[in-house]
């Protein structure tokens, strides 16, 4: 039995020393030094595995959220009708205001969820991004987060009470103010995103600037089109027709224009 044994170890050890020669034969083109930096690179179909399981989870907060704001939607709803007194809100149809407390659940989820989304996004680029590229997009996509969240503030503390009031102070004593609770979310809605939007003027600017398109020497020189420009876009992005709404959101688009090259010659220099 113990020699057995013996001859059972030796050819074990016999078998480890041909596959040891074989594998230095056949890695014998191989340098064998110290390397600290290591590439992996997933295949293709892990990317898309990994970004649809990214999104999947996007998917479920937002859901999830959607359904917090939904049970909490009449405070959701007193807050959105703060920046208007004396009016009194109606429904057109039974199912009306159901709907619209629907929409706000949802818009309140997407909302909240917009952060959880931008964090899946940049742990989805970070493996691939360089040092130098890491430094430059994720403050980008934050600030981008930053001022969305800044224009909604501006929206529904100036925008809506200026629109809101000239519209009250223009029909007083003429007309009782009975508004459709749904065309005023639309309206409060369209405003929100839309000023929410025009604030990332700043993160376009710096964008073409970093990437060589337009110089900030060039965004300085063109300001009389900026002015126009930003004179159209206040008149296209509000939803009201008051002068108001629009000088204000035409010089909130001017002061983040010229913000956004204050950033930019301080970034390039």
């Amino acid at each position: 039995m113990t020699y057995f044994k013996l001859k059972v170890l030796l050819t074990l050890v016999k078998i480890f020393n041909e596959t040891k020669s074989l594998y230095m034969i056949t890695n014998s083109d191989f340098n064998f030094q110290k390397n600290d930096a290591v590439t992996l690179e997933l295949p293709f179909s892990e990317h898309i595995e990994e970004l649809r399981q990214r999104i999947f989870h996007i998917f479920w907060i937002v859901l999830l959220l959607t359904c917090v704001a939904l049970f909490e939607v009449k405070f959701l709803v007193k807050i959105l009708e703060l920046p208007v007194s004396n009016v009194k809100f109606f429904q057109l149809s039974p199912g009306e205001y159901f709907v619209s407390t629907v929409k706000i659940a949802f818009y309140t989820g997407l909302l909240f969820g917009t952060p959880f989304a931008i964090g899946q996004l940049i742990l989805f680029l970070l493996p691939g991004l360089t040092k130098k590229e890491t430094k430059v997009i994720l403050p980008l996509l934050l600030s981008a987060l930053c001022l969305f969240g800044l224009g909604l503030a501006f929206s529904y503390y100036a925008l809506i009470p200026a629109a809101l009031n000239f519209f009250l102070s223009y029909s007083d004593e003429v007309i009782e103010p009975l508004w459709s609770f749904d065309q005023y979310f639309e309206f409060i809605l369209v405003l929100f995103y839309s000023t929410g939007l025009a604030f990332q003027i700043p993160i376009i600017q710096i964008l073409l600037g970093l990437l060589n398109i337009v110089s900030a020497k060039q965004m300085i020189a063109s300001w009389r089109y900026v002015i126009l420009v930003s004179t159209i876009i206040g008149a296209v992005l509000t939803p009201s027709t008051d002068p108001l709404t629009q000088v204000l959101l035409s010089s909130a688009i001017l002061l983040l224009y010229f913000s956004g090259v204050g950033i930019l010659l301080l970034i390039k220099n």
